[in-house]
């Protein structure tokens, strides 16, 4: 059946390494032709109307909303090199992420976009770095989490909070998930200055995010991607009549057969059928690559490494890595262009067993990037996994043709 295991179907998403598996794997940016759309706070607002860069009377608060891999990292990195005094010898820009990992990651980027900015040096308020009480910090951009933020400024008195002029919360969709970190990243807030630029930046807007977001940053612009602007409209989409995962596997090395697939990427609903189709395809001598939910964010950065470096030209994963917004988009090795072809073996079900609108878009959406024609292949296997192909069919409002593998002619044609 498409619902599987019941123990996967249960498995609890992680927040924090999916969000640091996509900065893994985008490593730059890719294009999106998404619509912006831009929440301005009053008619006055520098984003309202201005002909030059200096009426935009900067620095301005701001809430944020892009997927992955769309250069929010960059731009508030930026924000906090330009307001930076380097003969100032104290904080004066604090940013905050959900976890070490994803703090060490942002460090990277300061220090890639600082590289000529010398004078300018970054400290990391992480676990593991041992402070003592009243050592004052001469770096002037402190990035770490929450706790060790907090007691920096209130327990050691390493940061004087009153001398921030930038305050950067990333990663608020993640951040909120982890208890504690709310309260901890709303005490930090409330210890600043009133003259502090706040910018808070998020892959996902859910209503807690945004209930979060207004807490945090007072009086703000806001910039978030119009929902209704996602299409697939370079994606060509089709379903394959199916009775078992043996017809399943069949089907796609069929496909296999008929036309040339630079690399693809293959959803499974568990980690059961994951397991068996990666064995199933490396025994008919492809190269495969395997993500699943046991295995540990070190083992899932090497199997993405793998994948990014065209190393392995098929990589099989589950509902629980990939329900955000993740493509493949490497700065070396292959081109996004590179991962023509998405097979649903199971189709993306949410944790009811319904319809998954969302993640659908962002499977197939890994595809036809750039421009690009994408191809997109779903297998049904049942009546309610037709039902269910036909609701994203209506949502998305694009038809999704029948595919006959046993005619490779029929195949062929789908590919140019």
């Amino acid at each position: 059946t498409v619902g599987g295991d019941k123990s996967d179907e249960e498995e609890k998403e992680d927040r924090a390494t999916q969000s640091l598996l996509n900065k893994l794997i985008r490593s730059n940016v890719v294009n999106n032709t998404n619509q912006v759309e831009v929440l301005q706070r009053d008619p006055n607002s520098p984003l309202y109307s201005v002909k030059t860069f200096e009426e935009l009377r900067l620095p301005q608060n701001l809430i944020a909303q892009s997927q992955s891999g769309t250069g929010k990292t960059a731009a508030f990195v930026l924000a906090m090199l330009s307001h930076v005094d380097p003969s100032l010898k104290w904080p004066q820009c604090l940013c905050i992420s959900p976890t070490y990992e994803l703090a060490l990651q942002t460090g990277k980027v300061i220090e890639q976009m600082g590289k000529f900015y010398s004078e300018v040096k970054l400290a990391y308020a992480v676990r593991g770095h041992k402070m003592d009480r009243g050592v004052k910090i001469k770096e002037q951009i402190v990035i770490g989490t929450p706790g060790t933020v907090l007691d920096w400024c209130v327990k050691l008195k390493l940061i004087d909070p009153k001398k921030i002029k930038v305050f950067v919360l990333d990663e608020a969709d993640v951040m909120i998930a982890t208890q504690g970190h709310q309260d901890q990243s709303i005490r930090i807030q409330r210890m600043l200055p009133k003259g502090c630029q706040m910018l808070l930046f998020s892959a996902t807007f859910e209503d807690s995010v945004w209930k979060f977001a207004e807490r945090v940053v007072p009086d703000p612009n806001i910039i978030k991607l119009k929902r209704e602007e996602e299409t697939l409209d370079t994606i060509k989409q089709y379903y394959v009549l199916c009775n078992s995962k043996e017809d399943k596997f069949n089907a796609l090395c069929n496909i296999y057969g008929a036309i040339t697939i630079a690399q693809a990427m293959i959803f499974c609903h568990t980690r059961k059928t994951a397991n068996w189709l990666a064995g199933q395809l490396s025994k008919e001598g492809h190269q495969v690559a395997l993500l699943s939910g046991e295995m540990v964010v070190e083992q899932r950065a090497a199997v993405i490494e793998r994948f990014r470096d065209g190393k392995e030209k098929v990589l099989i994963t589950t509902n629980v890595l990939f329900v955000s917004n993740l493509s493949v988009c490497p700065s070396t090795g292959i081109d996004v262009e590179q991962v023509s072809v998405v097979i649903n073996f199971d189709l993306p079900l949410d944790k009811d067993g319904n319809p998954d609108n969302e993640t659908y878009l962002h499977r197939i959406g890994r595809t036809g990037r750039f421009g690009k024609r994408g191809l997109a292949v779903n297998m049904v296997d049942s009546q309610r996994s037709m039902e269910i192909l036909k609701t994203y069919e209506k949502h998305f409002n694009k038809k999704i043709g029948r595919l006959d593998t046993d005619d490779l002619d029929e195949i062929e044609k789908i590919a140019n």
